[in-house]
């Protein structure tokens, strides 16, 4: 007899936390507000690098409601965060006004804290700095660089094949810095109680941000929690505790009321992080029938003055495509910018627009179907690692996204596929991304009042996570979705993953499975020892937990108690249960094998050369990321992704003042990002095979790999269209005036 019904797993299911966002009711960080509570507005270096000489506050101390001026002079100690510990990942090196060198414009140079948001806003426009300004590295181009390459991967004799190998590609792609843009800006409210600390965060990771905070503050950790409910989006850019959330804290403990902090949107693209420019060299040689025989990809990454953020662009390439002679080095290159950080997808999306770019480029060599270049060069182990794969149906993403893109009907020749006056161009590019399940702990318990919690110190991030805590807790007791509350985003609570790499959804299921069935076992062992039970001193192992209720294996229905009545007969308010997940590299099984997931990336594009006018029409994405557990959330993930690969492949660049280092495009009129209007009709197909080393359910996620390959196929669609290589992006007008059909 099935106890549960399975169905809710793969089974589309609308979010539970959808009727919060759309009548208002989730809370974001900047909604929390508290008695007494002020608000503190950041001061910011109009220099890219040199020091404060003088810094002059004193007719901002006079203004109306000013109540605190912060600066290097009166903050106090702050502390950088512990060296090595994984457990306490901060955003930049430095900590918040740590001292009066200046090394980006933007960088924080004293918060001013006063009774209503626009008294601290006019206060901070009156703080006066003069500088020593010193020349700043602000070059864009990274081709200067003259320092140490790092040594990545490496196997064979790569110069030796490449030498010998009678097809050849030798050619440098560059993508552009991106600033992180989510509509929600980044928010902190500070509440002290006595020693206590209590952060309102916007942040994807809130067990890394408390551990931080209490580093930084110097206070024990337990004195410190730190509360995201709700997320809206991060993409990197809020995994880590970025300055002005220590600043806030200072500021809330000095004048002992809580303080809200809301940076503005000029702030966000110079001090919570962007994807750094990349200059990738990527060298291929093959044989006459397309055989790969040697690759190697020479990456360089831009980085602050003070932080080593190297981009990993080499982190799909060793194991993508198998090849006999491979090589991969870094290197990064210091400017006067702010720091770094994570964007969806980082090391293998800029990578992979090399990478892929390089094989596109490598079968127009070999006049070869670049479909056909790499089912060739299919991999069958990791050869980098030497380890099979956990799961691979790489070869199936192209096919079946060949057969759903129509790319049989694809004709070779630039400008030969035309459709209602206009030029058509077609490319494909293939994708992957790391899977790994990190640490979980959640707890599962069952009220006396009918209903159901499950908790878990991670967060919501807008993916869906609190839909698939209930999917697995319905799938496990068979208690309706109405009835489970999900609590999230606390770090009080057990300890969770951070919501980056897309490892969330790989990491809570056997934890939430494991405390959903032990907390049943619990309930129907209680339902045999109450005196009072109609199931008292019946044997546990002839019981089941189905929908709520305890019956009898051999019964159906009628008579058997749902849990709520053993409860309240025990005279018990819950009973509750844990479950731990082991993270991979502890997991005897996985960790000897390679887990990833996979993408194939078909992309058609709309060419107007009258008028100049490039479109992104029409993409197909096909992905094997293990199960599926909620295929309405990750189709919506996917598409999303899609759309901003669209943005990164054809609009989003930061530009920088080269004398100030100022963002010239720093708002969202002039920095540009895909809207509706230009998202693309988009066919989203998953392979769905469960991989069994990543637990339970075999499911892998799904934000990342959305995004890689995109740019790649985009250009290489552009050059079917227009006859344009275009090798740095985003793709401009400018590149495809150049194209023959608009000299015609």
């Amino acid at each position: 007899m099935s106890t549960t019904p399975a169905s809710i797993i793969g089974k589309p299911t609308p979010r539970i936390d959808g009727p919060l966002k759309t009548t208002g009711t989730a809370q974001y960080a900047a909604d929390f507000h508290f008695d007494g509570m002020v608000h503190a507005m950041p001061v910011v270096a109009s220099i890219a690098s040199g020091r404060i000489r003088m810094l002059d506050t004193s007719a901002a101390e006079k203004m109306p409601g000013v109540l605190l001026v912060l600066h290097h002079g009166n903050i106090g100690p702050l502390y950088r965060t512990v060296p090595g510990d994984d457990n306490a990942t901060n955003s930049e090196v430095r900590s918040a006004l740590e001292d009066e060198i200046v090394r980006h414009w933007g960088q924080y140079i004293a918060l001013v804290v006063a009774e209503t948001l626009e008294q601290a806003t006019a206060a901070a426009a009156a703080v006066h700095a003069e500088y020593d300004a010193e020349p700043a590295k602000l070059r864009v181009s990274l081709d200067d660089y003259s320092g140490e390459r790092k040594k990545g991967s490496e196997r064979g004799d790569f110069e030796g094949a490449f030498n010998e190998a009678p097809v050849k590609v030798d050619q440098t792609y560059i993508t552009p810095i991106e600033t992180h843009n989510p509509i929600e800006l980044h928010a902190s409210v500070a509440v002290w109680e006595g020693d206590r600390l209590t952060m309102y965060e916007t942040s994807q990771g809130v067990v890394n941000h408390r551990v931080v905070m209490a580093q930084t503050l110097g206070i024990p950790v337990e004195n410190v929690r730190v509360v995201t409910r709700f997320l809206g989006s991060g993409f990197g850019g809020k995994l880590f505790p970025w300055p002005h959330c220590a600043m806030n804290a200072v500021a809330a403990r000095k004048l002992g009321r809580p303080v809200k902090l809301s940076v503005t949107r000029r702030m966000m693209f110079s001090s919570v992080g962007y994807r750094p420019r990349t200059e990738q060299r990527l060298r291929i040689g093959a044989s006459k029938d397309g055989k790969l025989l040697a690759l190697k990809q020479d990456y360089l990454n831009v980085s602050s003055m003070l932080d080593d953020y190297d981009e990993g662009c080499g982190e799909a390439t060793p194991y993508l495509y198998s090849v006999a002679s491979l090589e991969v080095t870094s290197g990064i290159v210091h400017r006067n910018l702010g720091a770094p950080m994570y964007m969806r997808g980082p090391g293998a999306v800029p990578g992979l627009y090399g990478l892929e770019s390089a094989m596109n480029e490598l079968a127009d060599e070999l006049k070869m179907d670049p479909l056909k270049l790499r089912l060739l060069n299919d991999a069958t182990i990791d050869e980098d690692k030497h380890q099979p794969f956990s799961s691979r149906h790489f070869r199936e993403c192209l096919e079946v996204g060949a057969q759903k893109f129509g790319w049989e009907r694809r004709t070779p020749e630039i400008g030969s596929m035309r459709r209602d006056g206009k030029i058509l161009g077609w490319g494909l590019a293939g994708a992957s991304w790391v899977a790994l399940q990190l640490p979980c702990t959640a707890s599962v318990e069952l009220h006396a009042n009918g209903r159901v919690s499950v908790r878990c110190g991670t967060q919501d991030i807008g993916t869906g996570t609190y839909t698939i805590f209930a999917q697995v807790v319905h799938e496990k007791t068979g208690i309706p979705l109405d009835r489970i509350d999900v609590i999230l985003g606390d770090s009080s609570l057990p300890d969770g993953p951070m919501s980056g790499g897309s490892m969330v959804t790989g990491s809570v299921l056997n934890a939430i499975a494991a405390a959903s069935t032990q907390a049943t076992k619990k309930m129907t062992a209680l339902a045999t020892s109450t005196e009072g039970s109609p199931l008292h001193g019946a044997k546990v192992e002839d019981l089941v937990f189905s929908a709520g209720r305890i019956l009898k294996k051999d019964q159906t229905s009628g008579g058997d108690p749902e849990f709520a009545d053993i409860l309240r007969l025990a005279r018990l308010n819950g009973l509750s249960a844990e479950g731990r997940t082991t993270p991979t590299w502890e997991d005897p099984k996985a960790k000897d094998h390679s887990l990833h997931s996979y993408g194939a990336q078909f992309v058609e594009v709309e060419w107007d050369p009258e008028i100049a006018r490039l479109r992104v029409s029409r993409v197909v994405t096909v992905i094997d990321a293990g199960r599926i557990i909620n295929p309405k959330a990750a189709a919506n993930q996917i598409a999303g992704a899609v759309v901003m690969g669209v943005g990164m492949g054809l609009l989003e660049e930061t530009h920088y003042e080269q004398r100030t280092g100022q963002p010239i495009n720093g708002n969202l009129a002039d920095y540009l990002v895909a809207t509706c209007a230009d998202a693309p009709e988009i066919i989203v197909e998953f392979l769905d095979y469960p991989d069994p080393f990543m637990g339970e359910y075999g499911a892998r996620g799904v934000g990342e790999i959305g995004l890689a390959g995109v740019a790649p196929a985009i250009t290489a669609a552009v050059y079917h269209a227009t006859g344009v290589r275009v090798r740095e992006l985003p793709v401009r007008i400018e590149h495809l005036l150049t194209s023959k059909f608009i000299e015609a």
